[in-house]
């Protein structure tokens, strides 16, 4: 329902599962559906539901919406939010949860392929070869260590377990989780991953993550680990981690995510020719990409909607410090 005053602003693309969730589920709160020629201003608003604020309304500022309270983010990661866009009166909320199946189940395609060699394997069909044999890795009997023990970690961990894995994570306190065999603060990363044969990165991009898989732990690292990234590029050393694979031929590593994305051009990229190392694999940031991935973050993005107009406290409130210097 468009209104004159509206109480949400909709920035996102809109699909009609969206509006109609939007509409079953708010019923009675106004909402504009805005496109990148709007400009506003919309002094009635009160919550935005945005995706990529950047390109789907360009012109946003701060004061075209002064009765603003409450943003909530169709995708999860808020390491390119524009904070300094809001007030501080206005809390942010990513889309904690909304992907986690599906970046787990990308994240264990990651990791199978690796460990079975799949790539090179095919090569060796496409050539009519049979033999010699690359050996597998079973997963069976090893440990997995999730870095960041999350939503997405969580089912990460629950997929691999099922290949008959202990599963250990790290987390900012080490509290115990259910899901983990054992959990390992951040300051325990080396000795952790010191005794892993698969690690999965699963974290956000924050100041606390940036860069923390350095040269350092990767030295950490068994010679023959497996070490695969959903999380965020940037938690990881990029030249290290190029460096670590090229002295080291059993080490295998892959992943969803890059440290340079140009989503408006469909671009990524990377310092290194990690395409050319035998023992790198990568796929193109699409671990969430599919409608079942979306239809699931749409509900649950305006189910914390509803949330907030119902005067219940949203959940997955970001903490800005997490994210600004």
């Amino acid at each position: 329902m468009a209104t004159a005053t509206p109480r949400l602003l909709v920035t996102l693309p809109v699909s009609p599962g969206l509006r109609a969730t939007i509409a079953g589920r708010l019923p009675g709160v106004p909402v504009k559906f805005a496109t990148p020629a709007d400009e506003g201003p919309w002094p009635t608003v009160e919550a935005m539901l945005v995706g990529s604020l950047a390109r789907e309304l360009p012109r946003w500022r701060r004061d075209l919406a002064p009765r603003l309270r409450f943003v909530q983010q169709l995708f999860t990661g808020l390491d390119r939010f524009p904070f300094a866009a809001f007030g501080p009166e206005v809390a942010v909320a990513g889309n904690v949860g909304a992907y986690a199946p599906f970046v787990a189940e990308h994240a264990v395609a990651l990791v199978l392929a690796l460990a079975h060699e799949i790539v090179p394997n095919f090569e060796k069909v496409r050539r009519g070869t049979l033999r010699p044999p690359t050996p597998n890795r079973y997963l069976l009997g090893g440990t997995a260590l999730i870095l960041g023990f999350g939503e997405i970690g969580r089912e990460t961990g629950e997929r691999l377990r099922a290949f008959g894995m202990r599963v250990e994570g790290v987390g900012r306190t080490g509290d115990p989780r259910p899901g983990a065999d054992r959990m390992h603060t951040a300051a325990e990363l080396a000795s952790a991953l010191a005794g892993a044969d698969v690690i999965v990165d699963c974290r956000p991009l924050t100041r606390a993550t940036r860069g923390t898989i350095d040269a350092a732990a990767l030295a950490a690292m068994r010679p023959t680990a497996i070490f695969v990234n959903v999380g965020r590029a940037a938690t990881v050393d990029e030249t290290a981690l190029f460096d670590h694979l090229r002295r080291h031929a059993e080490f295998r590593a892959g992943t969803d995510v890059w440290w340079r994305e140009d989503f408006e051009g469909g671009e990524l990229g990377s310092a290194h020719p990690f395409v050319g190392l035998p023992n790198f694999l990568g796929t193109p940031h699409v671990a969430g990409v599919g409608s079942a991935a979306r239809s699931r973050a749409e509900t649950l993005a305006v189910e914390n909607l509803v949330r907030f107009f119902s005067g219940i406290g949203p959940h997955h409130v970001a903490d800005r410090a997490d994210y600004l210097d």
